[in-house]
């Protein structure tokens, strides 16, 4: 049964997930863990100094940070991102298991959270982290055997919180994860050159040829 972190990489690029399966997978560094434990210290952090922020791993200036957490303390969640009912829950569901950072206590009832170290794009969140909202909140519905319409994804190093609703367009994009990530078999073509393969840890595995910047632009 494939993990949450399968059905994110397959929505990243199929052929990540080739190779984090055949080379293995460490998890994130421990500056990423560094990153994600922010979202364990939302209070603290709000009355924190300047001094103590600037050594904090933030992508904000202090000023800046305590806003966005003001900002932030006024989601009507905002006491339960900070006191979850349980954290680091593993969940297994009809198709996909995995683990979510948090379960909190909502209008809405319990709800899963991820927690990314990275950064939020403009609106929403970035789609393999949608995917793999979608496959927390599936498990989490398979296993209580009630509706979860939605999942948060956590930016703590900017102090954002973002919702993913189980819509219908949501729910099909992950369904095409689960499908190239169950008819995987061998290394998937290669994407063409894209930012993806850029950031991609596996790329030397991979061989793709990434464009510089120079012949990108014709000189």
């Amino acid at each position: 049964m494939p993990t949450f972190t399968d059905l994110s990489r397959a929505a990243f690029c199929p052929r990540q997930l080739y190779y984090a399966r055949r080379d293995g997978d460490d998890g994130p560094p421990e500056t990423a863990r560094a990153r994600q434990r922010l979202a364990f210290e939302y209070a603290s952090l709000r009355e924190a100094s300047d001094a103590r922020l600037r050594a904090e791993p933030i992508d904000l200036a202090p000023s800046d940070y305590r806003t966005a957490l003001d900002r932030l303390a006024g989601r009507d969640d905002w006491s339960a991102l900070c006191e979850p009912r349980s954290t680091h829950v593993a969940l297994e569901g009809k198709d996909c298991h995995g683990r979510v950072h948090k379960l909190i206590d909502t209008a809405d009832g319990v709800v899963p959270t991820l927690v990314s170290p990275g950064s939020p794009p403009e609106h929403g969140v970035w789609e393999p982290q949608q995917v793999r909202a979608v496959a927390a909140a599936k498990a989490l519905s398979w296993e209580r055997g009630e509706s979860v319409p939605r999942a948060l994804v956590e930016y703590p190093a900017h102090a954002v919180v973002r919702t993913v609703r189980l819509t219908t367009r949501a729910k099909a994009t992950y369904r095409r994860a689960l499908r190239a990530v169950r008819a995987l078999d061998g290394p998937p073509p290669r994407l063409r050159d894209t930012s993806k393969c850029r950031a991609c840890d596996f790329r030397t595995q991979c061989g793709v040829r990434t464009r510089s910047m120079r012949s990108l632009l014709g000189l």
